[in-house]
């Protein structure tokens, strides 16, 4: 580690400042702060070699070796880690421990030594900085059309590859890493970057905060620093040049803002909070054992969405009954080529594993229109993009995928497949197929038809299948889907409201749109009366219907919905704790009430106000 010592960095005390940053994990942590500074690389002053290809071959085996044992390293040290961030640090280390194995990377770096006669640093630097520009670059351009979370996924990669890349080049050069092990107990962690596996090496007993001047809320180091649940801002502007040595530090990870050097009051006030929130993490936990049941003993389904394989440990953590939508995006983002029906149902069993017995819902690729384009012309399907000015009307979910039921096959093949009985059972495994954008009962047929033909091939090659199939079931994200609800559900064998979307086409809102964003809401009374309609037609056809959009992670919405008759709610598995709280304050009667005065009004900001101030 390399900083300044406290005496000499330290200026006299001035009035207190506050910066503002991306909040990623929610708390308030205090301390001094404890700046780290990384030891720059040396430049690459001869990209050729001196000692031929055999011998670079040879010294960047001795790095790769390296950087496997400084990987074991790390899993040594997360046994003294929560069990959540110890679970999702090793899934990380296992990806970089492939990436270091026979990859893509390797294998080009390799090349370029033998075939190029570059040194190994040189190999090293030019592969992995092009191959992660060349994922940062999909990206960027996945952003530019609002494919967020394809675009996050990509990002990711080109982290990986730029870790896995320094890593490397730091073995080479013998130019060590970073420690936090002298920080004084209780610092603020304060860092120009952090990357994944510097995250690996921080004890979350001994650090009270982290901010960052780098970085990002979809990033590894973001995903892994919630699931230690340390306070954290990342993305601060000019960090590095305002923050003093030891200097009092105040971090909010709600507002996302740090504040340098606080008076007496704020410190008072800010020991209070972090006192409060500790108690509350404390009733939190307490929470999660007890079942999500109104107060007259009612029962509520309490699910949560996940993007990430990486997000499970948060999800266990915060006591979800299972997987209520689970968005297989992030296995077509990251490949060069479609991904197979191997690699999907490893991947998809290893979640259902891991759920231990819990309901998993897997809804397939939802691309087209305005979602994927990219990544579609990059896996060789664009002749599907959209090109007209509305793509959002165009071929989407099911419409696409059965413009290309090669690739539905194959996912319902890697699905079945991972929902096989396993360890003596007999009975299918807790696994549900999810259609996105269903507006008429023949894509249901259609769908059904290619899901049962798939069934069968994989019966006559000798697989055994659960008995009946995992439900399929579809999305209501359109007013025409919630409009022929009754028609669709004899057709589905359950229903998830995808309430995010169905606010857009109800009122032609795009949030992504600066100019109408505050036109979209949830609330507004004819998507209230859509929802209503779709869950009281799943009812009468006695077919299981759940909430999956952000409407499910906004408590007092939720008892809304419960007046509206529902009682499955599938959202960010940060909101479980909340939701679950509320309700086990809530009576039938509540809900109810709630309902018939909402439902009363005509204007979307006097139910927004009503639903704001509910409380029993």
């Amino acid at each position: 580690m390399k900083g300044r010592s406290p005496r000499a960095s330290r200026r006299g005390h001035r009035s207190s400042v506050t910066l503002q940053g991306k909040a990623i994990t929610q708390g308030i942590g205090l301390g001094p702060a404890g700046r780290v500074e990384e030891l720059s690389l040396p430049e690459i002053s001869e990209r050729f070699s001196a000692i031929g290809p055999e011998a670079e071959l040879v010294r960047l085996d001795e790095a790769i070796g390296r950087a496997l044992h400084q990987i074991d390293k790390m899993r040594d040290r997360l046994v003294g880690l929560p069990e959540e961030g110890r679970e999702e640090i090793a899934m990380l280390l296992t990806v970089y421990e492939r990436m270091l194995g026979p990859s893509r990377l390797t294998r080009q770096i390799r090349a370029r030594i033998e075939e190029d006669g570059l040194c190994a640093e040189a190999a090293v630097d030019e592969v992995s900085e092009a191959l992660a520009l060349q994922v940062a670059r999909t990206a960027e351009a996945m952003a530019q059309e609002n494919e967020d979370q394809d675009a996050d996924a990509n990002l990711r990669l080109a982290g990986e590859f730029e870790e896995i890349g320094r890593r490397l080049l730091r073995n080479l050069s013998g130019i060590s890493y970073r420690a936090f092990s002298s920080m004084p107990p209780g610092s603020v962690l304060v860092a120009e970057q952090l990357r994944p596996a510097d995250v690996a090496m921080i004890d979350p007993a001994r650090v009270a905060a982290v901010v960052t001047e780098g970085g990002g809320g979809a990033d590894h180091t973001a995903i892994l620093l919630r699931a230690l649940d340390i306070p954290a801002i990342l993305a601060v502007p000019d960090l590095m040049a305002q923050v003093q040595e030891g200097e009092m530090l105040v971090v909010d990870g709600h507002l996302g803002t740090i504040t340098l050097s606080p008076g007496e009051t704020e410190l008072r006030l800010a020991r209070e909070a972090a006192q409060k929130e500790a108690k509350e993490k404390r009733a939190f936990g307490r929470l999660k054992r007890l079942p999500a049941q109104l107060h007259g003993g009612e029962p509520i389904e309490l699910l949560a969405n996940l993007e990430l394989p990486a997000e499970l440990p948060m999800i266990l953590r915060n006591g979800a009954k299972g997987i209520g939508l689970l968005r297989s995006e992030f296995l077509f983002g990251e490949h060069d080529d479609l991904p197979d029906e191997d690699g999907q149902a490893a991947t998809y069993r290893s979640i259902v594993e891991a759920m231990d017995g819990r309901p998993v819902t897997i809804r397939v690729l939802d691309w087209g229109g305005e979602k994927g384009r990219a990544c579609m012309r990059r896996l060789g399907i664009s002749e599907h993009v959209a090109d007209g000015d509305n793509p959002a009307l165009g071929l989407r979910g099911i419409r696409l995928l059965l413009r290309v039921p090669e690739v539905l096959e194959t996912q319902f093949a890697a699905i079945l497949r991972a929902a096989m009985p396993h360890d003596g059972q007999d009975t299918p495994g807790p696994v549900r197929v999810l259609l996105p954008m269903v507006t008429s009962a023949d894509e249901i047929t259609a769908a059904r038809e290619i899901y049962e033909k798939v069934a069968r091939r994989l019966k006559r090659k000798g697989h055994t299948l659960p008995d009946p199939l995992p439900p399929l079931g579809i999305m209501v994200e359109t007013p025409a889907a919630a409009l022929t609800a009754d028609t669709l559900a004899q057709h589905a064998d359950f229903m998830a409201l995808g309430t995010n979307d169905l606010t857009m086409y109800t009122l032609a809102v795009d949030r992504a749109d600066s100019m109408v964003a505050d036109r979209y809401t949830p609330l507004h009374p004819g998507v209230l009366k859509l929802v209503g309609m779709a869950a009281d037609a799943a009812l009468r056809a006695r077919r299981p219907v759940s909430v999956c959009g952000e409407m499910a992670s906004v408590p007092q919405i939720v008892a809304l919905l419960i007046g509206l008759g529902l009682r499955s709610f599938s959202m960010n598995s940060a909101s479980l704790p909340r939701v679950k709280r509320l309700l086990r304050t809530l009576s039938l009667e509540d809900c109810d009430q709630l309902r018939r005065q909402v439902m009363m009004e005509t204007d979307a900001e006097t139910i927004r106000q009503l639903v704001r101030q509910f409380a029993p």
